[in-house]
């Protein structure tokens, strides 16, 4: 079939260590990739998944998809680890979906990364399916299984009717009934099957409740490659997301962490050669003459597309789960891609509206109240784009923020603003998507350690006051009070 009348929708596997994820991965797949289903040495030999995982299945297109130019849907699986330390990778993951796989297990529940993957998903993507795995650890007998499946499943429902996945499907399957075998070695041959149950429900729902994504070959490429390795007598291959644009042979293309240009030589996807890939496809990308031991992940894109940045101002949403105060002149661990450097953030905002007497820099009980009322309100503006926002107008005067507020009525979504100094100089593709996080939190504590997150607006240059100015025009509201005897 003509790889280009194929749509393919990103769909990232995401949840606690040891949920089953991989083994969902490989219950659902019919085509591998270079790197796929826990291939490496050290994966292997600690049990886990330690990286990014490729996969895929093709379906026929379902109805509500029938008015797109495809004949077939692929759904590419992004199988992401689980493990607490490895947040900076499924955070660069999470990046590239277009729906979401939150895998459960059935007899321990919703788990600290459970939560945290939640949180990645809300920022990333709209869609998501729950999946209650290892249901036939419950009970040996569908008839023994079937109450303690419902009890779960109702538990589970409350915990979700606060997101923006309130209305997500929770499909009960046991992705693995017995042990997995390996995968082939060169990434083409079939997988062996094993017993599963319910996996042709959760294809179906998956097939039935995908929306048309945003796809457009319009614009500067933005390719993002998360692995890169040498084919002697062929070349260097990187493999990835296209997340804008197009590409094709024979197109020069920037790689901007090491400042140089390749000439694309040929292309593959999932073991197929193709001539040209757009926005959303997963593409192997073949270029001469690059030593592949000088890149692992990082981005190739339209030969000046890409900005390198000391400092920037981004529209940010606080996270709700994130139960600590976020605070002007703290330091975060900045993600863009699957670049993390160190930074600071300066909170402002719009100037409050009709209460002139009202002291937004100083107070800091809005941004720790955590009412149900302010919830529900973050909750249904939480699916807003940042395009629904005012914009952001360096001619204006804002307010200084001791601290990020949660999303409510006096703060909506992508009203609130940063200047973000980093340590060292990053890659800035247009609209960023950037997510804050405190990594050195303990990882055994039950705390979401993901802070805020936001969209790229403008570069600043922070070396003169004059320069900064130009961007920004912040004051603060103080206030004296004192005593006149007479």
């Amino acid at each position: 079939m003509d790889p280009s009348r194929v749509l393919n929708i990103n769909v990232g596997i995401l949840g606690h260590v040891d949920s089953g994820k991989t083994s969902l991965a490989r219950a659902l797949s019919t085509i591998l990739s270079t790197a796929a289903l826990d291939k490496s040495p050290d994966s292997q030999e600690r049990g886990i998944t330690l990286d990014l995982g490729f996969t895929a299945f093709q379906v026929p297109l379902p109805s509500q998809l029938s008015h797109l130019p495809y004949d077939r849907l692929q759904f590419t699986l992004v199988d992401c680890p689980g493990h607490a330390s490895l947040i900076r990778t499924i955070i660069g993951g999470a990046q590239i979906i277009d729906f979401m796989l939150l895998v459960v297990d059935a007899q321990k529940g919703i788990q600290t990364q459970t939560a945290e993957c939640l949180v990645i998903g809300e920022i990333t993507c709209r869609q998501a399916i729950v999946v209650l795995n290892k249901i036939d650890m419950v009970e040996k007998t569908e008839e023994a299984r079937k109450p303690l499946i419902d009890k779960i499943t109702a538990r589970l429902k409350r915990t979700f009717e606060k997101t923006v996945f309130k209305d997500s499907p929770i499909i009960p399957v046991s992705a693995c009934c017995g042990p997995a075998p390996p995968a082939p070695e060169d990434g083409k041959a079939a997988l062996a099957p094993v017993p599963t149950l319910n996996l042709d429900v959760l294809m179906d729902t998956m097939a039935r409740t995908v929306r048309e994504p945003r796809r457009s070959d319009k614009g500067a490429l933005l390719f993002e490659f998360d692995h890169c390795f040498l084919i002697k007598g062929l070349g260097t291959i990187l493999t990835g997301t296209v997340l804008s644009g197009s590409i094709e042979i024979g197109q020069n293309i920037e790689l901007p962490m090491l400042k140089i240009e390749k000439k694309v030589k040929s292309m593959q996807m999932f073991h197929r050669p193709i001539s040209r890939a757009v926005q959303g496809d997963r593409v192997g990308v073949c270029v001469t003459q690059l030593d592949a031991n000088l890149l692992e992940r990082g981005i190739a894109a339209s030969p000046g597309s890409v900005r390198t940045l000391s400092a920037a101002i981004i529209a940010l949403n606080k996270v709700r789960f994130y139960k600590e105060e976020v605070s002007s002149k703290q330091r975060f661990h900045i993600t863009v891609g699957h670049q993390t450097v160190m930074g600071s953030a300066l909170f402002f905002g719009l100037p409050p509206q009709g209460d002139t007497s009202s002291d937004d820099s100083g107070s800091s009980s809005s941004s720790s109240s955590s009412s149900s009322s302010t919830s529900d309100i973050e909750d249904s503006l939480a699916a807003l784009d940042i395009q629904s926002a005012p914009p952001y107008d360096s001619r204006k005067e804002y307010i200084y923020q001791d601290v990020l507020h949660l999303t409510s009525p006096s703060h909506p979504p992508f009203t609130q603003f940063a200047l973000l100094e980093f340590d060292h100089p990053i890659l800035f593709p247009e609209g960023s998507l950037i997510i804050a996080s405190r990594l050195d939190a303990d990882v055994n504590a039950n705390s979401c350690r993901i802070a805020f997150h936001g969209r790229l607006l403008e570069p600043v240059d922070t070396s003169s006051r004059d320069k900064l100015h130009e961007k920004m025009k912040i004051y603060k509201t103080k206030c004296k009070q004192g005593i006149i005897e007479r």
